[in-house]
């Protein structure tokens, strides 16, 4: 008999590689999705003839007792949340009510199910939660390095109402495993992105940008423009010359020959079509940042344990924004992008976390689990995907 799992989140980025994970494991999926007038399954659309989709909210706790009851499932798996750090401090209620009171819910439903010792549950926990804290590294733990780092031990000083809601939901989860015995595990996952990622976090942000304007570029490239006009017989190159470089936007300069600065070229069409530049907050603000195809395995492993607990799941590599983009522009052979990035303070925090690096040790060593993408080759794959 196929085991059988029951995703809340499933249509988005962690939710599409689980059901793809679990399918491949011979699971049958069930995933859960709202009620919306758009459709919200394009990460999913390729395996949606290989799993159900059910109708529900988190936020109702009949919702969910009546999914659990119908579709009784051995594994849930809780990836639903109001995700983004920064609506949460303008939607705070919004967020609590998914991420805290959803969760809540699920853990009731658990609790009064006459499956209740069947049922295995994961809750997506939060670096975010660390907020502003680190331990500093102690070769007691068996490693040595001179940075500043979280593990499960690290104190939790959330800095947002999206770290509070996530806060409240991992210390349910630890009650509800110890106070009525149910097989509860959280993930306390560091940044994981992939070319799945939503538009609005600033790694998608950069590398949908960057997909745009290499488009956008290619298309008014003076250099290729040369090359084509050169190419074309004499008698056609007044009209030809005329028009493109007008469809171009070069028709300010008057010898394309004596154009040596690529970017002063790029920066002046900019200004001319109005293509906007990149607009980003802080970024010097350091994640772990790994991808998500390696930390759902990580979610598996963790409901397959005989006993349940609590994971950090990372890289032990800590990134800037600064090195992302580093690494992004450089993939579409552009090395200096300070001329197309603009610091814009309406997306930093009320209420900044600087530093996240996570020490998955207990995981490697209990779960066997190890990351297997590169930062570097996580920042290729997303440019390449917006580049298609």
């Amino acid at each position: 008999m196929k085991n059988k799992a029951l995703i809340f989140g499933v249509s988005g980025q962690d939710g599409s590689y689980l059901a793809e994970l679990l399918l491949e494991k011979g699971y049958e999926v069930t995933g859960v999705t709202r009620r919306v007038s758009v459709s919200t399954t394009e990460r999913i659309n390729h395996i949606l003839p290989q799993i159900t989709i059910a109708e529900g909210d988190i936020t109702d706790g009949f919702s969910v007792n009546k999914l659990i009851a119908e579709y009784e499932p051995d594994e849930i798996y809780n990836l639903a949340a109001q995700s983004h750090v920064g609506t949460s401090f303008k939607q705070p209620s919004l967020t609590w009510d998914i991420t805290a009171g959803g969760v809540l819910n699920i853990l009731e439903a658990i609790r009064y199910s006459p499956r209740k010792d069947d049922i295995r549950f994961y809750q997506a926990s939060s670096s975010e939660m660390f907020g502003k804290n680190f331990d500093e590294a102690l070769s007691s733990k068996g490693i040595s390095i001179d940075m500043k780092y979280q593990d499960e031990n690290t104190e939790f000083i959330p800095q947002s109402p999206y770290a509070i809601a996530k806060l409240a939901a991992h210390h349910l989860v630890r009650n509800y495993r110890e106070g009525y015995g149910i097989h509860g595990s959280c993930g306390i996952l560091f940044n994981h992105e992939s070319e799945r990622r939503g538009e609005n976090f600033v790694t998608r942000k950069i590398t949908k940008w960057i997909g745009e304007f290499v488009k956008w570029r290619n298309l008014r490239n003076p250099w290729k423009l040369r090359d084509f006009v050169q190419s074309r017989p004499t008698n056609e190159l007044g009209q030809i010359l005329q028009d493109e470089l007008r469809d171009a936007s070069m028709e300010c300069y008057d010898n394309i020959e004596d154009i040596d600065d690529e970017n002063m070229v790029y920066n002046s069409l900019m200004d001319r079509e109005g293509f906007p530049k990149l607009r980003l907050g802080n970024l010097d603000a350091k994640r772990d940042w790994g991808h998500a195809e390696d930390y759902v395995n990580a979610m598996w492993l963790m409901v397959g344990q005989k006993e349940a607990g609590d994971y950090v799941i990372a890289t032990g590599e800590t990134y800037s924004v600064r090195d992302f983009l580093d690494i992004a522009f450089a993939r579409v052979g552009i090395d200096d992008w300070s001329n197309l990035v603009v610091i814009d303070p309406k997306f930093y925090r009320p209420a900044e976390v600087d530093h996240l690096l996570g020490i998955p040790i207990k995981a490697e060593k209990e779960l066997g689990w190890k990351r297997k993408v590169s930062f570097k080759d996580l920042v290729h794959r997303m440019v390449d995907s917006d580049l298609e």
